[in-house]
């Protein structure tokens, strides 16, 4: 009897731990090109109806998308204003934030979340005069108040207040010195990774994705992290000096390897891979994808994200 119970105990366990804790819902998902279509993916606990946008090249024609898929429940006002909790900017270039910048009249009160540099990029050249109105509550005058901005020291968490989840912002390279970051949410035990624009540690001269790597290794041993959304933004016949700090499937496997080195893991098996940030010129979205399941020696699960299609994970 002591065994039987035992046994569904480590059961129920284990399923605790392969439990869905998460909803992703991409609201733009391509690195430029569609200015209806860029980077931009809502992140809820699940069965919660509030989200954190991480990044936000597209938003409101991502949200009628969703809400045509049943991804969400609108009116669009009612998800943009009551939904959408706060921003996560991974950096300042426009497929990421442009969204959020034309939506900002019509939007509520909320938070902003960014490492330092991308907080003085939406202060100094898109929240002004010339450009806009500043609708942040720090900058140029006059201060419309509507958004504040949380900066993220890299590896300190903060918790987002308006939702469950904390952020840990973590600083990457993106045609090194220029910096972008990824953001490791958490909800309760359990998290999430995404990274903004980045390129492999090899070409940027840098040790960012090293650093990234070796933080979030214990989480995955542990089982506590089971999705990275990471861009792959060209083919592999894409030469090195013309990637402009992003990555290729080649070099998303080879930074997946240094990353499996740091969990002693036999390979990464289960670990889902939501592949953001694909160009779509041409056929490379699909040429992508078929290189990235051609050539999967680490057993990876790769999700390919569709426009206002909620993903669903294991």
């Amino acid at each position: 009897m002591k065994k039987t119970a035992f046994s569904l105990l480590a059961l129920l366990l284990h399923l605790a731990c392969q439990a869905q804790n998460f909803d992703v819902i991409p609201l733009g998902i391509y690195g430029g090109e569609q200015e209806d279509n860029l980077s931009a993916y809502l992140v809820g606990a699940t069965q919660d109806s509030t989200f954190l946008c991480l990044d936000a090249g597209t938003v409101n024609t991502g949200i009628r998308k969703a809400i045509e898929q049943k991804s969400l429940n609108g009116p669009e006002e009612k998800v943009l204003k009551d939904q959408i909790k706060g921003y996560f900017i991974s950096h300042g270039h426009l497929d990421h934030l442009s969204g959020l910048i034309i939506n900002s009249p019509a939007d509520s009160k909320k938070d902003i979340f960014a490492i330092p540099s991308v907080v003085q990029i939406l202060q100094n050249h898109y929240f002004i005069t010339d450009t806009w109105i500043n609708f942040a509550d720090q900058g140029q005058k006059p201060i419309l108040g509507k958004y504040h901005y949380n900066e993220l020291l890299d590896g300190v968490e903060i918790p987002t207040q308006k939702t469950s989840f904390f952020l840990t912002g973590y600083e990457l390279s993106h045609v090194n010195p220029y910096k972008s970051s990824a953001a490791l949410v958490r909800n309760g035990n359990h998290y999430l990774l995404y990274l903004g624009d980045t390129g492999a540690d090899r070409i940027e001269k840098s040790d960012r994705m090293d650093n990234l790597w070796k933080n979030v290794a214990p989480l995955i041993q542990k089982k506590q992290l089971n999705t990275i959304l990471i861009e792959v933004s060209f083919p592999n016949s894409q030469p090195e000096h013309l990637l402009f700090g992003h990555l290729t499937p080649n070099l998303l496997t080879e930074e997946l390897k240094k990353l499996k080195e740091k969990t002693g893991l036999n390979d990464l098996e289960g670990l889902n891979i939501v592949v953001t940030h694909r160009k779509p010129t041409g056929n490379n979205p699909e040429i992508l994808k078929q290189e990235l399941l051609e050539n999967n020696p680490l057993k990876v699960k790769y999700i390919f994200p569709e426009q206002g299609k909620r993903i669903n994970l294991p």
